[in-house]
């Protein structure tokens, strides 16, 4: 069965498909998909609008993602404006430089990740994951994508010194995809 993906992030692409393709979903991209205007104030808003907004110009269930980075030294920053924190190729210098000098204790974090999938009939499934950890001093490893480089996990990697399968196994994403793959079973069950 065919879902969309609302999304033009290549990573959250690839994430998505590969822990969706056992459930039989064929999960794809469609060119010229509107960006949803993310005016929600939690990530399960900004996932609805955008997978609501997919759906909608597709006819087919659209399932779509919002997650971001909350720095407790920084009030939750950057939260829901995650990608729009800093200008693109800034945002994690920006992050570094703005907690420049606080030891780790203070550099707590957490990524959160919201997937949302609506269906042509409304009906609409909303799963949350998150995954605590610290920003790092310095960004480190090749692989991930956005802030990988400077998320450290409990044992001192980098989500970008993981490889993808250690980091869907604890990532905010796979944990929001794990209960959203269980819910998603349950709906198809029915």
């Amino acid at each position: 069965m065919k879902y969309v993906i609302a999304t033009h992030n290549p990573g959250k692409l690839a994430e998505l498909q590969r822990i969706l393709a056992p459930l039989g979903i064929d999960a794809i991209t469609v060119d010229g998909l509107t960006d949803a205007e993310e005016t929600g104030t939690t990530f399960a808003e900004n996932a609805y609008l955008k997978a609501a907004l997919a759906c909608k110009e597709t006819g087919l269930p659209a399932v779509a993602d919002d997650s971001g980075l909350c720095i407790d030294a920084l009030g939750g920053e950057p939260g829901v404006r995650t990608a729009r924190y800093a200008p693109v190729g800034q945002r994690k210098q920006t992050v570094l430089a703005k907690l420049d000098g606080l030891p780790r204790e203070k550099r707590t974090a957490r990524f959160v990740s919201a997937v949302s999938c609506v269906y042509p009939d409304g009906r609409e499934i909303t799963a949350e994951g998150v995954c605590e950890g610290y920003i790092g001093t310095e960004c480190r490893g090749e692989g991930g994508f956005g802030y990988d480089p400077i998320f450290e996990v409990e044992d001192g990697r980098t989500f970008a010194e993981l490889s993808p399968e250690e980091k869907d196994a604890i990532s905010h994403r796979g944990v929001a995809l794990r209960l959203f793959k269980q819910k998603l079973q349950e709906e198809l069950e029915k």
